[in-house]
């Protein structure tokens, strides 16, 4: 277990948890509920792939850096994945298709975004989390505004984002082929989980940090030249496997 421990004082000890579960768990649920129902004009199951992945980075990315610890972040990352797909059922999604997928999708954008959250705790300290907080408004913005209105962000752009590459991989789990399909998505997040850790884990060095920018340009690059398909339009049928394969 990865631990990155401190004292913080005590009038500031609950303001990260708030906002973890503001960002993570109650702006999600929130968009679910507005767009989900028999009657909205968008299945959820084609917009709940960007859900997922605000829902996942701001309570793992958070915790994580508040906490300092990286199990923290990714256990309470996958109980809100859990949550907010329940909620989503009961909403009216579609059966889950990709069951096996979306598992790995979820644990593996987990550790990625819990791995940043660490490595905010370890160098910024009890401004970790501030930074974290930073990162993910900065990221749920540019998933939204592709979400909102396609093709209004650059490929290359998209290509860059850690959030974009798990909406991507729980994306094709719900509306797709199953994870196979976004590879390089799922290779991205588990590749730059292991180079922040990395970082983490050497800190205070600097020349780790060399090691993490080059396998994020590089996984990057990987995701632009072979990304995932993209989400159904909602006046096309959606295209699923029978339940349970990945």
């Amino acid at each position: 277990m990865i631990s990155f421990g401190r004292a913080q004082p005590p009038f500031s000890r609950f303001l990260p948890w708030l906002v973890a579960a503001l960002a993570g768990v109650a702006a999600p649920g929130m968009a679910m509920l507005l767009l989900g129902g028999a009657n909205a004009p968008t299945p959820l199951a084609l917009v709940a792939g960007p859900i997922l992945a605000v829902g996942l980075m701001g309570v793992g990315m958070i915790a994580a850096a508040a906490a300092g610890r990286l199990w923290l972040g990714v256990a309470l990352a996958l109980a809100t994945g859990f949550g907010l797909i329940v909620l989503a059922r009961a909403l009216g999604m579609t059966p889950l298709p990709h069951t096996l997928s979306l598992g790995l999708a979820l644990i593996v954008a987990s550790i990625s975004f819990a791995a940043r959250g660490a490595l905010f705790a370890r160098s910024a300290a009890d401004k970790g989390w501030w930074v974290a907080v930073a990162v993910v408004g900065g990221e749920a913005a540019m998933l939204a505004t592709a979400a909102a209105r396609p093709g209004a962000l650059p490929d290359w752009l998209l290509a860059l984002l850690p959030a974009q590459w798990a909406s991507a991989a729980i994306q094709t789990s719900l509306t797709g082929t199953g994870t196979q399909a976004a590879s390089s998505e799922l290779i991205a997040l588990a590749g730059t989980a292991a180079a922040t850790l990395l970082v983490a884990r050497l800190w205070p060095r600097r020349w780790p940090y060399l090691v993490m920018f080059t396998a994020w340009l590089g996984l990057s690059a990987l995701v632009l030249h072979r990304p995932a398909p993209p989400a159904p339009r909602a006046d096309l049928p959606v295209a699923t496997a029978p339940a349970g394969r990945g």
